[in-house]
């Protein structure tokens, strides 16, 4: 698996066609499934870059969540329909190469985002540093917990990079915890109804579980709703930012978020979209700085996480 370059700035259900307006100027976006929230803010964060671009986009989503036959046929779509550029999220970091293939062949510029392919050709990539924003939650998760106590790992999509990555990033911190003990470690697939069901199984067989590393925000409000309906207690963090999150950390129900934010993902890479079309230099890669939020330091990101802010890449280099 290809880490991360040292570079950091701090920055298909049937295919959707959402056009928003004649333009010369076409851009395809590829998201995963039409049920994480993370995806849908990507293409939240696309069309609102769009429109002050004057950009015409239109999404290619599965039905099937992370279906790579299906993703594959979405490719053949689009590149019948001969778009400007491709904004890439694969849902298989390896198996989608081939369809990254066929893109390269047909010379549609593509920008890669969220996870790393391990192939093909893009003319730039906006990407997270998992490992690092898994670090870091769980580091706030485990100080809060004065280094000591039962912890349990809800992972995301075992095949993907950004799991594995939050993953190692998870475990990492905790062997810097030596008080801290991991007493399960399971995918709930990024999906609600698997972390509800996890955590169910969890409560029963644990009769003290003291934290919870959800690898998203959508596993961790699950796990929160969960805990409520069993009246256990246990400190949860997830990851993304989103609204839900910081609404929960607001109500003293989730310790913190890490930010993975699609919205200012898709901005991103829109925005870098239009550069590359217009002639302009692009950056080779964004790389987003690992960012915490909790109740000292909402306020900061409640503007990105109700995905009303589009930074630029000049924005996220200052941060």
């Amino acid at each position: 698996m290809r880490r991360p370059t040292p570079v950091v700035i701090a920055l298909a259900m049937t295919a959707i066609a959402q056009p928003h307006g004649a333009s010369a100027e076409s851009i395809a976006v590829f998201t995963k499934n039409t049920t994480n929230p993370f995806s849908k803010a990507i293409r939240v964060g696309s069309d609102f870059a769009a429109k002050k671009l004057s950009l015409d986009v239109s999404h290619y989503v599965p039905t099937t969540p992370d279906n790579v036959a299906e993703q594959t046929r979405l490719v053949d779509d689009a590149i019948a329909k001969k778009p400007d550029l491709i904004v890439f999220d694969p849902v298989e970091n390896q198996k989608m190469v081939p369809a990254i293939d066929k893109i390269n062949a047909a010379n549609i510029p593509v920008i890669e985002i969220t996870d790393r392919a391990e192939g093909g050709k893009f003319v730039s990539s906006v990407l997270p540093d998992d490992y690092q924003l898994g670090l870091a939650t769980a580091r706030r998760l485990l100080k809060a917990l004065d280094g000591k106590g039962n912890v349990v790992i809800l992972e995301g999509i075992s095949t993907t990079t950004s799991s594995i990555e939050r993953v190692k990033g998870f475990n990492d911190a905790i062997k810097e915890f030596p008080g801290v003990k991991l007493l399960a470690s399971k995918s709930g697939n990024y999906q609600r109804k698997p972390a509800q069901d996890l955590m169910e199984g969890w409560i029963r067989q644990f009769p003290q579980i003291d934290g919870v590393l959800a690898a998203n925000d959508s596993m961790g409000a699950a796990v929160v709703e969960t805990l409520e309906k069993r009246n256990r207690k246990a400190v949860v963090v997830g990851i993304n930012g989103s609204k839900e999150a910081i609404d929960l950390i607001k109500a003293d129900k989730m310790l913190a978020t890490g930010e993975f934010n699609g919205f200012v993902i898709g901005c991103l890479a829109v925005e870098i979209a239009a550069r590359n079309l217009r002639k302009q230099p692009v950056p080779k890669e964004v790389v987003l700085k690992p960012v915490v939020y909790d109740k000292a330091n909402y306020q900061q990101y409640e503007g990105r996480a109700e995905m009303r802010e589009c930074p630029s890449p000049e924005d996220e280099l200052k941060n």
